[in-house]
């Protein structure tokens, strides 16, 4: 590990080992999303959609190695250890820092099946990235506020239209939907705003819970419940990069998942989802908890 250089030279090769894994797994996955845009049948999506799901395997895999090469980072993490690799998971985290997603992949990758996220429809536009996300069926999700769905119901109808189309793609082969409920990055501006009834987080939105249990509810057959915490702060991605995150505490929980929230379902049926913004909400609950806990000084964790 380069642990002599300064933390701005650390950031700086681990920012060129990340384009560099970029750019050369992103050559294979372009040649192969084309196959699948071309001849566009199952038979050939299933066996493209393999080998797409292996190519960002290996990406995630080499990020893995330049981040133990770049990084001190003490990670404190339990709860992966029943996960099953072939089984198809809904997986909801909570959010603070675009180091979110890096810690999520390095923990999950080939334990669980590939990690799809919903993503802000602007990120599509990403350079290069945003590209890959599209041609590994990421769902892009436009955001609109409460208060712009009253005066435009429509945009609720085209939302869950999107979202269904994204998950009717998951069917093919085991799946993990990742969502992060808050919607964006938590913030003490933005937890001041709207009133968050939580400590540590901010209010849980239900809906792509909600649409993705409609979709695909028989077939998942565990939720599975990340909480990240940074006890020291909650670090910018170039102090991730840096390798300046002292450390990482992460706990997962293998839930099932409650029966009435399984079978065929209306996303827009209010009791359904009534009765799932209730099962997220004490999710949510357990969740702020778990981060006080976390913080406390005092806290003790196993490593790995």
């Amino acid at each position: 590990m380069p642990g002599f250089l300064p933390p701005s030279m650390r950031g700086a090769l681990a920012a060129m080992l990340l384009v560099v894994n970029t750019c050369f797994w992103c050559v294979p996955l372009f040649a192969f999303s084309l196959i699948k845009l071309v001849l566009p049948i199952k038979p050939v999506r299933i066996a493209v959609d393999r080998v797409l799901n292996a190519i960002a395997s290996n990406w995630i895999a080499c990020n893995s190695s330049w981040m133990r090469l770049t990084q001190r980072t003490k990670w404190d993490v339990a709860g992966l250890e029943e996960l099953e690799y072939r089984s198809w998971y809904m997986v909801h985290c909570n959010h603070q820092s675009w180091v979110d997603i890096f810690v999520l992949q390095h923990l999950l990758n080939k334990r669980i099946p590939m990690l799809k996220f919903f993503l802000k429809r602007q990120l599509i536009y990403v350079p290069i990235i945003g590209l890959a996300w599209w041609a590994l069926d990421f769902p892009f999700m436009r955001r609109h506020s409460s208060a712009y769905l009253l005066t435009h119901r429509e945009k609720r109808v085209e939302d869950l239209d999107a979202t269904r189309r994204a998950c009717e793609k998951f069917a093919f082969m085991p799946t993990s939907v990742m969502n992060f409920p808050e919607g964006t990055r938590f913030t003490a501006d933005k937890h001041r705003i709207e009133s968050s009834p939580y400590r540590y987080l901010l209010k849980p939105k239900a809906g792509a819970l909600a649409q993705s249990l409609s979709i695909l509810g028989n077939r998942f057959r565990w939720f599975l419940d990340v909480t990240i915490v940074y006890p020291e702060s909650v670090p910018t991605f170039w102090q991730f990069l840096c390798g300046s995150v002292p450390k990482i505490s992460v706990r997962a929980r293998r839930l099932a998942i409650p029966p009435e929230l399984r079978g065929d379902h209306f996303a827009g049926d209010p009791q359904f989802r009534k009765t799932v913004e209730h099962w997220l909400q004490d999710l949510w609950r357990d969740k702020d908890r778990q981060i006080e806990a976390l913080l406390d000084p005092g806290q003790q964790g196993p490593n790995r």
